[in-house]
C-alpha cells in the first residue's frame, strides 16, 4: 500500500461539517462508529509452487469509498474506540515462481473520487484504539521471480481526488493510538527484486484537483 503525503492532528473539536447543498446531484453522509476489536491472521506453509504465491492479512475499524459523477456533498465521521485492530503474517514459502505478501491495519480509511462541476467534502476521523498494530514474519527460499513483503500500520487515512471546477475539502484527523508495524523476514536465493517494507503512520492525507475549468 502507497500512502503519499502526510497530514496532522488537529484539535478534538473541529467545527461542525456545512450543511448539504440541495443542487442536483448527490448528499452523501456516512457515520461510523468501531467499539469492538479487530483481528486479521494469515498462517501458511506453502512448498514447490511453479507460478506466483499472494497473501494478505488486512484489519481495519472504519473504511469509506466514494465514487461519483455528479455534483457531490460529502460529510464523513468515523470513530473508533478503545479497542485493538491488528493483523498478522506468519509465512513459510519454499519453491514459487513470485511472492508477494501483505500485513495490514488501519483505524479509520476514507477515500472519496468525484468527477463533476462542484463538490464538497468534510471529514472527521479519530482513532482511540489501543494499536492498531501490523506484524509479519515470513520465511522465504528459492523464489524464481519478484519478492514483495509489506508491513503498514495507519492511524487515519484520507484521501480525495476531483476533476471539478469548484472543490473544497475539510480534512481533520485525530489520532491517539499507539501505531506499530513489525516485519522479520529471511529470504534465500531470490532470483527477482525484492523490496520489504514496514510502515506505521499515525495520520495520512492525500488530495489531488484536476480542475476542468477552461
Amino acid at each position: 500500500m502507497t500512502l503519499p503525503g502526510l497530514a496532522y492532528a488537529v484539535d478534538n473539536n473541529p467545527p461542525p461539517p456545512p450543511p448539504p447543498h440541495h443542487d442536483q446531484g448527490s448528499d452523501i453522509l456516512n457515520g461510523q462508529v468501531d467499539l469492538n476489536s479487530q483481528a486479521s491472521n494469515l498462517n501458511t506453509t506453502i512448498i514447490n509452487a511453479t507460478g506466483a504465491v499472494s497473501g494478505q492479512a488486512v484489519s481495519a475499524g472504519n473504511v469509506l469509498s466514494v465514487v461519483t459523477m455528479q455534483n457531490t456533498n460529502v460529510t464523513n465521521n468515523q470513530f473508533v474506540g478503545d479497542v485493538s485492530i491488528s493483523s498478522k503474517v506468519n509465512a513459510d514459502i519454499e519453491g514459487a515462481g513470485s511472492a508477494s505478501l501483505v500485513s495490514q491495519a488501519i483505524c479509520n480509511s476514507a477515500d472519496v473520487s468525484t468527477d463533476p462541476t462542484t463538490t464538497k467534502v468534510y471529514s472527521n476521523q479519530e482513532c482511540e484504539a489501543k494499536d492498531p498494530s501490523a506484524s509479519m514474519t515470513a520465511n522465504l527460499k528459492d523464489i524464481g521471480g519478484n519478492v514483495s513483503l509489506a508491513t503498514t500500520a495507519v492511524g487515519n487515512t484520507f484521501s480525495e481526488d476531483s476533476n471539478a471546477a469548484n472543490a473544497s475539502v475539510q480534512n481533520y484527523q485525530v489520532n491517539k493510538a499507539g501505531t506499530f508495524a513489525t516485519s522479520n523476514t529471511t529470504i534465500t536465493n531470490a532470483t527477482g527484486d525484492v523490496s520489504v517494507s514496514s510502515t506505521a503512520i499515525g495520520n495520512n492525507a492525500q488530495i489531488v484537483h484536476y480542475s476542468t475549468a477552461p
